[in-house]
């Protein structure tokens, strides 16, 4: 009796599972912001620092591309480019549970970077044109042990409207914004680094 019971039991457990497993959940906004995203598949567009600081001078003054170049159900794969550096790529998931956004660093030779893969997960359900990630405890290690623990506060955020997509990091006494225009695509760049 114990044994039919316990049959019983692992085929309940099973059945859930396996319906769970074919269930997304999810919430509008989140659905909206990565359909719009996902709409923009295989078009690159140029961008512009807007915002920053002394450390961004460098980086303002690079030809700065976003492609917007792998787009599944779930992942969308967008490379970002700094003149010739190929080295980023930024990762959307849709997770079940939100929206998750990493950052992809990769060597010329295509190995990863030690310091890649941070990012974040949305801790709210945001807006249909904009959402926030803010570091999550992955990342908030990585940037302790690679010396440079003021990323611990980092909060990245997307914003999405029908003439312009931004890519944005913000914390205590930082501020990065780079804004693309999606009115005029470019020419679409080479693979980034790790990529074919």
């Amino acid at each position: 009796m114990a044994k039919l019971a316990l049959t019983v039991t692992l085929m309940t457990v099973l059945s859930f599972s396996s319906a769970a497993a074919e269930t997304t959940v999810s919430i509008a906004t989140h659905d909206v912001f990565f359909e719009n995203l996902r709409a923009l598949c295989g078009r690159a567009f140029a961008g512009r620092v807007v915002e920053g600081n002394a450390s961004d001078s460098a980086f303002a003054a690079e030809r700065l591309v976003m492609h917007v170049r792998e787009c599944g159900e779930h992942v969308i794969k967008i490379p970002f480019h700094v003149g010739e550096d190929r080295s980023r790529t930024w990762v959307l998931t849709r997770t079940g549970s939100g929206l998750q956004l990493k950052h992809d660093h990769r060597h010329e030779d295509g190995s990863s970077d030690a310091m890649t893969m941070y990012g974040g997960h949305t801790a709210d359900a945001g807006w249909p044109t904009a959402q926030s990630f803010p570091a999550d405890q992955y990342s908030k290690e990585i940037f302790v042990t690679g010396g440079i623990p003021q990323s611990v506060g980092n909060t990245w955020h997307l914003y999405l409207y029908p003439e312009t997509f931004t890519y944005r990091l913000t914390r205590e006494g930082r501020e990065l914004r780079v804004d693309f225009d999606l009115t005029q695509p470019v020419p679409a760049p080479p693979a980034p680094w790790g990529h074919r």
